[in-house]
């Protein structure tokens, strides 16, 4: 699942291509996503100018001067990939095609558990996906004090709670790992234990890992592709992400403790240094 910084990487790339562009005309392969896409998707869009696009936590919004925004997810396998005339022979799995006056957006998903869908732009924080979404990870009212409290009283593992989507907005599996190595803070620590000073490293390395992910162009661990087509690279700075049994960059955990560790937490691997991180 594409997460925050690949999220951010397509929205920035797809509003190089598109952003000021006319929709001109649009085509729904295939309306039964995680969602059905609304009857009206196309007639509500077409004619429309593209006026800006952004991101809220995992999704990738495109707001128009009609009044309306697209609110786009990409589930486990979704992904946007720009063309500069329309398909003669799309793809397999093209479920959604724009066509603008500056090229053509297709969105592309195997398993289908993404979303296309839109609302009026005046109504998103009441929208029923993104109103109930935590803090983006660079919001000024993300601090300790915040992170404490949110923590209070709770059991739950600090990287289960990483990945709750109603505390910070944008973290998923790949980058808690790297976020509470880089913290020095086990995955399985209760919530409830995490103090002062650890809540601070963890806004502080979120942010940290996050920006470079974005300036890497995210991490390309299956198949994940900007929309002109090129990968991320940030994968290759990993620190302990999918590296069982490996080294990790501080320490020599390979030779007195079996390297760096995986277990599952959540249903979800989780990659961590039993030396460094407490």
């Amino acid at each position: 699942m594409p997460e925050l910084p690949e999220v951010e990487t397509i929205k920035n790339t797809v509003k190089n291509a598109l952003n000021g562009a006319v929709i001109l005309n649009v085509q729904v392969n295939k309306r039964r996503l995680r969602d059905e896409i609304p009857a009206d998707f196309e007639q509500s869009i077409a004619g429309a100018k593209i006026s800006d696009m952004r991101r809220i936590a995992k999704y990738m919004l495109i707001d128009l001067d009609n009044g309306l925004s697209i609110i786009c997810h990409f589930g486990m396998s979704g992904k946007f990939r720009i063309e500069s005339v329309w398909p003669e022979n799309p793809q397999k799995h093209d479920h959604v095609i724009i066509s603008t006056d500056k090229g053509v957006l297709i969105y592309n998903d195997a398993r289908r558990f993404g979303l296309i869908t839109y609302c009026e732009s005046a109504n998103l924080k009441t929208n029923r996906y993104l109103c109930k979404l935590g803090l983006d990870p660079w919001d000024s009212e993300l601090t300790s004090e915040y992170l404490l409290q949110k923590f209070k009283n709770r059991k739950t593992a600090v990287k289960l709670a990483l990945l709750d989507q109603e505390i910070i907005c944008g973290i998923g599996n790949i980058y808690a790992s790297e976020i509470l190595y880089k913290a020095r803070i086990h995955p399985e620590r209760p919530c409830e234990s995490i103090n002062k000073a650890e809540a601070e490293k963890i806004i502080r390395f979120t942010q940290e890992v996050l920006e470079e992910s974005i300036a890497a162009g995210g991490s390309t661990i299956h198949d994940f592709k900007r929309p002109d087509g090129d990968i991320g690279y940030f994968q290759e700075k990993h620190c302990v992400y999918n590296k069982t049994g490996k080294q990790c960059p501080d320490c020599n955990c390979h030779l007195n403790g079996g390297g760096i560790r995986k277990i599952v937490q959540g249903g979800r691997s989780t990659f961590f240094c039993p030396n460094l991180q407490k």
